[in-house]
């Protein structure tokens, strides 16, 4: 068997396929171009590696693992998949099911269980072909991961991928936008989050969340219902949100701080920003955003009472942008120095003010993680206040 890649998945593989051979572009030499052997492409690994493009057979770890007699729900989108993937393993754990996939536990790890709850990226989803889920929750696609897709035409075309391939037995619940899709899957499509309660008997006014966890909410508990016909409010209001997505706390001086490190495309930010949008908000924005046009975040932030500090690579074309629309920036480029400019302008008094990372950007130009950047940004915090 050949894998191409060297990281979490392609080692995941391997454990179970003691004698796959992993390669990536330092093996070129070694790689068969002509072989017609099944070749598992790790989801990290774009379309147009050269490995990929001469890669007759390309399949991805679902298509090697799973197959259709397992009871499999899928969960995917840009914004919100891993909340509604934690939410909906939350509500049925206890009904048999096991969860995985971009959410951590490689699918690998997972093969041998008969019903499975995946969150489920668009990179596994290009190279999937041969298998799909039963139950099949997107949430709403905005451009992320262009780099990777090339246009933000084959990005959503690989998130609509499962509906080509569903039987009438499954179901999909996706953004009314595609409403007109072909499929054979039961289709059920959404405006927002009350035309998806509505439809499903679903009383948002007894969930404990606010947006955007409380979409994540009701699709988890849409998807549960479609399961077992249950809807359980005091289930799902006991679940515990991750951290470094809209996490609140408060430094010495009780100025409010908010740690949405998560935030690594322009509609996680707006979203973000929206919650906030009566008060004065001090944005630490920047880092490595994939290329992705950022005019429609500061067509959006141009209307907010707001001060941009920018770090990461990114700084020179938020500058740019800030002074197209007439915002305040502060080029920091570093988080140390954003947070510090944050406390000098909060120093000794309490604010009305929030003040939060929301970085639109991945981490990756200067931490392991996301995780990373928001473990520095508390730690950055709760030091000499």
């Amino acid at each position: 068997m050949r894998v191409l890649g060297k990281g979490k998945t392609a080692l995941a593989v391997q454990e179970v396929y003691s004698d796959a051979k992993l390669y990536d572009d330092n093996d070129k030499d070694e790689f068969d171009f002509a072989s017609e052997e099944e070749t598992v492409v790790s989801p990290g690994i774009p379309p147009h590696n050269l490995l990929v493009q001469n890669t007759k057979n390309p399949i991805s770890d679902y298509d090697l693992f799973l197959n259709n007699s397992q009871y499999t729900i899928w969960i995917s989108g840009t914004n919100g998949k891993t909340t509604t993937t934690s939410m909906l393993y939350h509500l049925l754990k206890d009904d048999g099911f096991s969860c995985g996939g971009n959410i951590g536990i490689p699918l690998a790890k997972l093969q041998a269980k008969d019903k499975l709850i995946l969150e489920t990226s668009s990179f596994t989803l290009h190279y999937t072909s041969k298998v799909k889920p039963n139950i099949y929750i997107l949430l709403s696609i905005t451009p992320d991961h262009l780099y990777w897709h090339g246009t933000m035409n084959e990005y959503e075309n690989a998130k609509l991928k499962p509906l080509a391939i569903m039987e009438k037995s499954d179901i999909a619940i996706i953004p009314e936008k595609y409403k007109s899709i072909t499929t054979k899957a039961k289709l059920y499509t959404y405006k927002n989050t009350e035309d998806i309660a509505e439809q499903f008997g679903i009383d948002i006014s007894q969930i404990n969340f606010k947006e955007p966890f409380l979409q994540d909410a009701v699709l988890a508990m849409v998807a549960t219902k479609l399961y077992s016909q249950k809807i359980e409010y005091k289930k799902i209001n006991s679940f515990k949100q991750d951290p470094h997505k809209l996490e609140e706390f408060k430094d010495n001086n009780g100025n409010l701080w908010v740690d949405d490190s998560k935030a690594t495309n322009i509609d996680a930010t707006i979203q973000a920003v929206k919650i906030y949008k009566e008060r004065m908000i001090n944005l630490i924005l920047g880092g490595d955003d994939k290329g992705v046009d950022l005019n429609p975040l500061f067509e959006e932030l141009k209307e907010y009472n707001i001060v941009i500090f920018a770090i990461g690579k990114n700084t020179k074309k938020l500058l740019a942008l800030s002074k197209k629309y007439n915002l305040e920036l502060i080029a920091c480029y570093t988080l140390e120095e954003a947070v510090e400019e944050i406390k000098q302008k909060t120093k000794n008094k309490k604010q009305d003010s929030i003040n939060m990372l929301s970085p639109a950007a991945a981490s990756l130009d200067q931490f392991n993680s996301y995780v990373h950047r928001g473990e520095e940004f508390k730690r950055l915090i709760r030091e000499n206040i």
